[in-house]
């Protein structure tokens, strides 16, 4: 089954298999994320979030505990 997907302000959203609350919520540029991006779990708390370049991931990566705190961050080259 496909995910659902929309693109609204330029950026790409993709929603869990129930089709109401988001996945995922970043930009995509030439077919490859860019950019901040956001993951969630389907109770919509944040579980990760990081950059990209080109589809490459960069920087600091945090991931959240289930309450949406930081609980690892890692670092990108």
């Amino acid at each position: 089954m496909t995910k659902k997907e929309e693109i609204i302000n330029g950026y790409t959203i993709k929603y869990h298999a129930n089709g109401n609350t988001v996945w995922s919520k970043g930009k995509v540029v030439d077919g490859q994320p860019d950019g901040y991006w956001e993951w969630f779990r389907v109770d919509g708390t944040l579980k990760r979030s990081g950059n990209f370049i080109n589809g490459q991931t960069v920087g600091e990566w945090i991931t959240y505990d289930t309450e949406g705190k930081p609980y690892k961050t890692t670092h990108r080259k």
